[in-house]
């Protein structure tokens, strides 16, 4: 049994981690809120951009994009969201679990035929550690999305898509719910998924200028742009609400912890007291006699 002084110690120690785990969640709560106003921003102004792409893509204005085109893969790139540190709970874990299970979908391809973009050093590890060299460093850009770098990366994809270099672009990353519930999402980036409009619905009359092609073609990178910039917000936006419920939990259990040190320790001093007591007890009699 561990003694007075052991469990006194533990009950610091655990409340010296408790001051730490309730620090940092407090730190990535503050920036939960301000990612959360960012991303719920985003999401009305992309589905917009996705129904004006929509409506320009429905019947009456067919056209078939280069960026539309599918083909057999031959070259894939895929794109995954990390964060740069842990203590975030499963998101690191499952966003790496995903990456290889993704990798493993292509392994009839060659190593060389699999490029993989990391947005985050635990990706990039674990990318290494997958045998592939990570095409470039992207871990400072990781923390702070910004729609600058997402213009620049994605009209990098889109030069490789068009000039047949890549044949498809994979993103994995986590879609935000709520402060609870972050999404692991898979999905295709490129070729692009052209919705035309809901032919049920009640068609708007619009006048198109210049044309309907000079349109289009403007169009879709800028809805790509915007989407990577939403998805890159969005993995961030889950990364701190992951962090913040894992140090919330962490703190909790070392309520818990402490709760029980506590009446383990008043316990044992109980006992210790009791113990003196009856020797002092025995000590008189023994005089006594």
């Amino acid at each position: 049994m561990a003694s007075l002084k052991e469990i006194k110690s533990r009950i610091q120690s655990v409340k010296s981690t408790q001051k730490i785990t309730s620090a940092m969640m407090m730190i990535s709560s503050a920036k939960l809120k301000k990612a959360q106003n960012r991303i719920e921003n985003l999401y009305p102004y992309q589905k917009k951009m996705d129904e004006l792409l929509s409506i320009f893509l429905s019947s009456e204005f067919e056209y078939p994009s280069p960026l539309s085109e599918v083909r057999k893969v031959k070259r894939v790139a895929i794109v995954a969201f990390s964060s740069n540190s842990s203590l975030a709970g499963r998101f690191n874990n499952n966003v790496i679990d995903k990456l290889k299970e993704t990798v493993k979908k292509y392994q009839h391809l060659e190593k060389e035929d699999i490029l993989i973009y990391p947005f985050g050093d635990k990706v990039a590890k674990a990318t290494k550690a997958l045998g592939f060299t990570p095409q470039g460093n992207y871990n400072d850009e990781s923390e702070t999305p910004s729609y600058d770098m997402a213009q620049v990366f994605t009209g990098k994809l889109i030069d490789l898509f068009l000039s047949k270099k890549i044949d498809e672009v994979v993103l994995i990353y986590h879609h935000f719910k709520n402060r609870a519930n972050q999404i692991l999402t898979v999905e295709t980036f490129l070729p692009i998924q052209l919705k035309p409009v809901d032919t049920n619905q009640k068609t708007l009359d619009y006048i198109v200028e210049p044309d309907k092609t000079t349109i289009v073609n403007q169009l879709i990178p800028s809805v790509l742009k915007l989407k990577f910039y939403t998805v890159h917000s969005d993995s961030v936006t889950s990364e701190h609400a992951a962090r913040a419920m894992a140090m919330q939990i962490a703190t909790d259990n070392a309520d818990d912890l402490i709760s029980e040190l506590t009446i383990q320790h008043n316990k044992l001093r109980q006992q210790s007291i009791t113990n003196e007591l009856l020797d002092i007890v025995s000590g008189s009699f023994g005089k006594k006699k």
